[in-house]
Order: structure tokens, then sequence, then C-alpha cells
């Protein structure tokens, strides 16, 4: 290592200092890595959907050392962007964390303020109310006036659903009950269906396809299901599935190519029959 950076070969000591050595090293990789040198906030948006979802891969594996690594590349991202804002006179490191900190402080009453001495009677319902009430209190003052405005555009579709459909159900707009959220399903189904009979344009299509994932989502919202686990789950699960059909496909010396519809469709079957023995 060049003799100028040799401090930062060693492991740090403490929590302020492992933060510390990350903030020098992003700042000299802004100052002489030819990529680091041209990022900005809008080109790093990828990496800070992708680490985040490693970071969730790494948790759904119950690998600690994954997600210790996965958690540090999420750091890494954060500082990152607060080193950017710094340099444009935005904002700093320090900034950023003093007002999460605050924030904390602020929607935790029951913990930090005077509300602890009651803290024995409190629920997680309680807690989750007053969050919603303090957060709610917190933007009234803004010029955001909008209900649905202050959901990311930038969140995967599904969980940009649940999110719009949950505030628009918290001013009354919403069904009765999950039944009539079910029978949206079937209605857009039909639609889509017929859009698809007609031979409706392309577009056209894709509206009600998406009117029917959108209803979807609103079943998993009265069911306390949360549609990006249950779609991941069912992804996971195909895997599975498709890999035993290949993996048993090739044990007879055919790959997937070579195989009939017939065929895998047995071997799939096999799949299921040998899942639920697994559940037993």
């Amino acid at each position: 290592m060049k003799e100028i950076y040799k401090h930062l070969a060693s492991s740090a000591a403490t929590d302020q200092e492992a933060l510390m050595r990350l903030k020098e090293i992003i700042a000299i990789l802004r100052k002489e890595c030819p990529w680091d040198k041209v990022q900005t906030h809008k080109t790093l948006t990828t990496g800070m959907i992708e680490e985040a979802y490693e970071v969730v891969e790494a948790i759904n594996n119950e690998d600690m050392d994954n997600l210790e690594e996965e958690l540090g590349d999420v750091m890494l991202q954060v500082v990152f962007h607060a080193n950017l804002a710094e340099e444009e006179g935005i904002f700093q490191l320090k900034s950023l964390i003093n007002r999460e900190c605050e924030k904390m402080i602020r929607r935790h009453p029951h913990v930090f303020l005077e509300e602890r001495a009651n803290n024995s009677t409190k629920t997680i319902d309680n807690v989750l109310e007053k969050w919603e009430n303090i957060k709610a209190s917190e933007k009234a003052g803004q010029t955001q006036t909008r209900i649905l405005s202050s959901v990311p555009l930038a969140l995967p579709a599904l969980t940009r659903a649940a999110k719009v459909q949950k505030k628009a159900a918290e001013v009354g707009f919403d069904w009765d009950d999950v039944s009539c959220a079910m029978d949206k399903v079937k209605e857009e189904t039909s639609e889509l269906i017929e859009a698809y009979n007609d031979k409706h344009e392309e577009s056209k299509v894709m509206e009600e396809l998406g009117d029917l994932l959108f209803s979807v989502v609103n079943v998993a919202r009265f069911l306390k299901v949360n549609p990006e686990e249950a779609l991941r789950f069912t992804t996971d699960k195909f895997i599975r599935r498709f890999s035993y059909v290949e993996e048993q496909g090739l044990a007879c010396g055919k790959s997937m190519e070579e195989m009939t519809l017939e065929e895998m469709d047995k071997l799939w079957d096999k799949a299921k029959e040998l899942e639920k023995i697994d559940d037993k």
C-alpha cells in the first residue's frame, strides 16, 4: 500500500473509527478512481436497490456471514451518497445521522420522553399507532398535500401497490372485506381474458393485466400477506421444482431441450410429491 494510505490498512478499533475509515476511503476514491469520480446520486440508485435485496437474501438464507458483508455494502452506498452531498454543499454524513437520531427519538416518545413512565402499558399496536400519528403530524406542516404522493416511485411494483392501497384505506377508500377484494380479482381476470380474446392492442392487455395484479395485491393486504414475500416464495418454489426436473433429466441422459413436455410434467409432479413428504 502507498505510504500515504498505510493508516487505512489496519482494522479500526471502535465503531466511530470504522465509520471514519470508510468515509476517508470513499473520499480518496472520489479523487483518484476513474469510476468513482464520475458517479452521481442517480447512477448509484441501481446499486442501492441491488444491495438492499442482497441483504434480504442473506437474511432469508440465514447466512450471517453474508449478512455482515451485504450490510457493509449498504453502508458503503449511504456513505458514498453522503460524500457526494458534502461535495455539493448540500448535507454531511453527520447531519444525516443526526437527523435520523432525532427522528427516532421524536417517534419513540414512549422510550425517550415523558411517556416512558407508562411504557409498561404499551403494546406493539399502540406503538405503531403512535408512530403513524407522529409521522402524520410531521407531514402536516409540509407543503405536500396529496395523500399518495409520499409513496416512492422507485419501490418494487408490488410493494408500491401495497403501500398505495394501505394509504387509501387509511382515509376510508377501501373494500368492506376480503370477499369484495376477491370478487374484484375474478372481475379483472374476466376482463383480461376478454381483452386477449378480442385481440385488443398490447397496451389494453397490459392495462388489464396490471388491474389484475393490483387486485391480487389488495387481497394480500386484507390477508396480511406481504405480496413481495409471497411471490418470492413461489418463485423459489418454481426454481426448486424446475431444477429437480433438470437434474433428473440429466441423470437419464436427457437435457431439458430433449425431453417431451409429458416427461417434464411427470418429473414436476414427482418434485411436488417429494416436497409434501419433506413437509411432514
